[in-house]
């Protein structure tokens, strides 16, 4: 199972006015990262505004010189695939996606392709926060170095978070768990600590022989007689 973990940042909040600067992807195979990933800081061709400077620190001099959105398009769409998108807060992402798709004249991502991680967090955790940084303190992720929002970094983030939201990342450690648990008592000594208890003899003894022989003496045509 293929899923891409996806994030992006903007110059606002509104899509049909604002536009990208950064996309970021990971791709998760059966719920594990594997390395691969596809990001892109990208010119909006506007002014980045103060407000949105504040939250993730890319300024109107750094996104001066990066790609239009119509020159990474081709190579995002096929990175992403038709597999499915994780992504916090999925209708904000997918709205500027979109929004950005159709002004290079390409077909809008649907939005039943998109797991919404805010969502899988709300029905997990009734009345609980569910931003990233509640669910990485939740789940004991290091976010110390989100000091701003960065799509490449929220996306790592978001991927441990999702891995614990669906029980994947538990699931493996208590498999590890038990395996190792089994290899431990496969080698633990006995309480007296002279090491692995000897095996236990089976064989009869010379009464439980005698006994055997005066039961079968009383049976007609035993096969042990045969």
């Amino acid at each position: 199972m293929r899923e891409i973990v996806l994030d992006t940042e903007t110059t606002g909040l509104n899509p049909s006015i604002d536009r990208l600067v950064e996309i970021a992807c990971l791709e998760l195979a059966n719920r594990l990262p594997t390395g691969r990933r596809f990001q892109a800081y990208l010119n909006p061709q506007c002014p980045v505004p103060e407000q949105a400077f504040a939250v993730h620190g890319l300024s109107n001099e750094f996104l001066a010189d990066k790609p239009l959105f119509g020159g990474v398009a081709e190579e995002f769409l096929i990175f992403i695939g038709e597999d499915r998108l994780v992504i916090h807060n999925a209708e904000f992402d997918l709205g500027f996606i979109n929004a950005e798709l159709k002004r290079v004249g390409r077909e809008p991502l649907p939005a039943e392709r998109a797991l919404d991680t805010v969502q899988l967090a709300r029905r997990k955790f009734p009345g609980a926060q569910a931003s990233l940084d509640a669910l990485c303190r939740r789940f004991g992720i290091d976010n110390s170095a989100r000091d701003k929002h960065g799509a490449l970094l929220d996306a790592e983030l978001l991927a441990d978070v999702y891995l614990e939201l669906v029980g994947g990342r538990q699931g493996g450690l208590d498999l590890m768990k038990n395996e190792q648990a089994a290899d431990r008592a496969a080698s633990t000594p006995d309480s007296s600590g002279s090491g692995p208890r000897a095996a236990r003899p089976h064989a009869p003894t010379a009464a439980e022989r005698a006994a055997h022989d005066a039961l079968v003496a009383k049976l007609k045509s035993p096969i042990w007689r045969i």
